[in-house]
């Protein structure tokens, strides 16, 4: 008796993607006639049957989206649900959201969970871990399923699906430059690892900046902060130089700074300026408030459901992915002069 085989099995049997193999069963005119005949005699001999409850269960609609973020902690992320949850409810939709806690293998479970027939769709931003390991086979393998799928803030080009993000180079650059303008030429720069690509996109806007001024990166003034480690001890070897400036690229970060420079009896934003990321109420109510980026979560969220939805609802067999990029803006405060 022949062993019962999946999309996966023929994949990785006759060295193909998955999306390959599916879309050479349905006969689609993207696969060459010779590989669609090698992927069908392999199924047929086989005697491949499609998972017809997987199927039933993907057919019958849930009117429920699937939303996976890395954590809840920051003021961005509860900005992102608040408007995914309006353009949702305005569609007849409710959400059902869970946290992969920046961990891959926690990230695949609750993939391979709610992909079961749970949700129509899901939106995504990647766990750090994820990004770490450039392991993106379960997101691969949603979208070779063609479940709707859509990524948000952290996102790789590897995964073709629709994406909407923060012009993090452009937003870099705003707050860097605001620095320079300040006055500021030892500007330090608090950031995440360089695999999460938000913080390596707000740096090369960090950098540009600069160049512009030139001045040159002074690698010692960057710090990449790992998050299982205490922040402010990190963050208080940047201190150790001779800086006027910080940008840092959430307001966590930022609020840490802070209290290193009152600590150290620094006078903000008379001998030291700091902007922050993401316009919460730690940037808001500090003392004195905190200069930030604001993001626009709302918004990013409301786009995120908007263009899930219209998949979902049109079901079309072949589409381009979209990539929505969202502007942001400086929210000038007291942790900096304004600019003359």
């Amino acid at each position: 008796m022949r062993q019962k085989i999946t999309i996966k099995t023929i994949a990785k049997e006759l060295g193909v993607s998955t999306s390959t193999v599916s879309k050479a069963l349905k006969d689609s005119h993207e696969i060459s006639t010779e590989t669609k005949e090698k992927i069908q005699a392999y199924a047929n001999y086989y005697n491949y049957k499609p998972n017809n409850l997987a199927l039933q269960l993907r057919n019958q609609k849930t009117k429920v989206i699937g939303v996976i973020l890395p954590k809840i902690v920051h003021h961005f992320f509860s900005t992102v649900i608040m408007g995914i949850e309006e353009g949702a409810n305005k569609k007849g939709y409710n959400i059902m959201v869970c946290f992969s806690n920046e961990s891959y293998k926690k990230e695949v479970e609750t993939l391979k969970v709610l992909s079961n027939g749970s949700v129509d769709g899901l939106i995504v931003s990647i766990a750090n871990e994820t990004l770490k390991n450039k392991d993106f086979k379960h997101f691969l393998d949603l979208v070779a399923e063609e479940i709707p799928l859509v990524l948000f803030d952290r996102v790789v080009d590897e995964i073709l699906c629709d994406k909407v993000v923060v012009d993090d180079v452009g937003a870099g650059y705003k707050a860097t430059r605001h620095l320079l303008e300040n006055g500021r030429k030892k500007i330090a720069l608090i950031t995440t690892p360089n695999h999460v690509n938000v913080g390596a996109l707000r740096r090369q806007g960090y950098e540009k900046a600069l160049i512009e001024s030139y001045i040159k990166t002074d690698e010692k003034l960057i710090v990449e902060i790992d998050e299982n480690q205490d922040i402010k001890k990190q963050i208080e070897i940047v201190f150790q130089q001779d800086i006027d400036g910080v940008f840092a690229v959430n307001e966590i970060y930022a609020a840490n700074a802070m209290r290193i420079a009152k600590e150290k009896g620094l006078s903000i934003p008379e001998e030291i300026s700091i902007i922050g990321f993401t316009d919460g109420l730690i940037s808001e109510y500090s003392s004195p408030s905190i200069t930030t980026i604001a993001q626009h979560g709302f918004t990013m969220g409301q786009q995120a459901v908007e263009v899930l939805i219209e998949r979902i609802e049109k079901e079309a067999e072949a589409y381009s992915p979209r990539k929505i990029v969202i502007s942001s803006d400086l929210k000038l405060r007291e942790s900096t002069k304004p600019s003359s």
